[in-house]
């Protein structure tokens, strides 16, 4: 096996472009449908349990392009999200990201792969649409006979599953002549000051001076986790103190943020997900109305709460920066 290559871009672009040149072997092929060990640490962690017999509304599948296409052409650009069985944040947000990209690389062929097969699996007995996973993704790439791949994560952080994704793309790069890699949401300070900005903007009309504004992100055991806590150092820094960042698995927890919150003397507080897509996390451990949500904690504080169910995905400055390192990508190997 050849050695793995990797290929970064000038610092000033702050690319993290991992290319792979005729290295590994090429793994088996795996059924989209079939469920496999998948680790589940960044976004929408709590979407792994969803009951079968749910009976909550997401949204109408059908509105979603799930860009399982063929006919891909020699140059595919696959967008690899965890995933999320809700319709209608799927579309608003991973889909979003989906079509900012395909208008900004009109020479690639955009294609979405999910790294979650529970959720894969749990769309398609619900709704009878079939998204791609990771491999069914990569194999459809082969299949097509794509030679470069540039692949684009919609992760917040270079986490255990982005180091997993690399990890099996690499089992397929022998098929490619050209394999690199976008990096995440929050990889340079110059994506932390742009992610920064796009919440503060999106949040100006609840800054009365009355209310803390709050973000729950997913937290994981991985070092990676320490953006959580830059974000809060840069929001206190530039004068948001207001402004509050907290995890639903890691630290800061949900009573380090209240503990912050009751040394101001605010009367409402504003929850919102720090995650890309508004799914049960967001539904359900921040807004949900079970003892340990996070509204029910603020409102047993006597808090008023107002929970703004919606992800990253929808806001546009938050895609761009997704654009943008996709882009630079494409620049490393252009």
């Amino acid at each position: 096996m050849k050695n793995l290559k990797k290929i970064c871009a000038a610092a000033a672009l702050s690319l993290t472009a991992v290319m792979f040149a005729g290295c590994g072997n090429k793994s088996s092929e795996s059924e989209s449908g079939k469920k496999s060990n998948v680790s589940v640490t960044e976004d929408n962690k709590n979407e792994t349990s969803a009951d079968d017999d749910e009976d909550y509304t997401t949204g109408d599948a059908s509105l979603d392009n799930i860009r399982n296409e063929d006919g891909i052409g020699e140059k595919e650009l696959l967008v690899l999200s965890f995933g999320t069985s809700y319709n209608d944040s799927r579309r608003l947000t991973i889909g979003a990201i989906e079509n900012a990209i395909e208008a900004a690389v009109p020479d690639y062929a955009v294609r979405r792969g999910f790294t979650a097969n529970i959720i894969i699996d749990h769309v398609n007995r619900r709704d009878g649409i079939l998204i791609d996973d990771i491999d069914a993704a990569l194999k459809r790439a082969v299949d097509n006979k794509v030679n470069t791949l540039v692949v684009q994560p919609t992760h917040l952080m270079s986490g255990i599953e982005y180091d997993e994704i690399i990890e099996k793309v690499a089992n397929y790069s022998d098929a490619f002549d050209k394999v690199v890699f976008g990096d995440p949401l929050l990889t340079s300070d110059d994506d932390f000051e742009r992610v920064e900005k796009a919440i503060v903007d999106w949040t100006s009309e609840y800054d009365d001076g009355e209310t803390a504004i709050c973000f729950m992100g997913h937290g994981t055991e991985h070092e990676a986790n320490q953006v959580y806590q830059k974000m809060q150092d840069m929001l206190t820094a530039d004068g948001y103190t207001n402004y509050f960042i907290g995890t639903v698995e890691a630290e800061p927890s949900l009573e380090n943020v209240i503990a912050k919150v009751k040394e101001g003397n605010y009367k409402r507080v504003i929850l919102e997900p720090l995650m890309v897509v508004s799914g049960d996390h967001a539904n359900n451990d921040m807004a949900g109305d079970d003892a340990d949500s996070w509204k029910s904690a603020f409102e047993a504080e006597g808090y008023e709460v107002e929970c703004l169910l919606r992800g990253l995905g929808e806001n546009e400055d938050i895609r761009k920066i997704y654009v943008d390192h996709a882009q630079a990508a494409i620049d490393s190997i252009e």
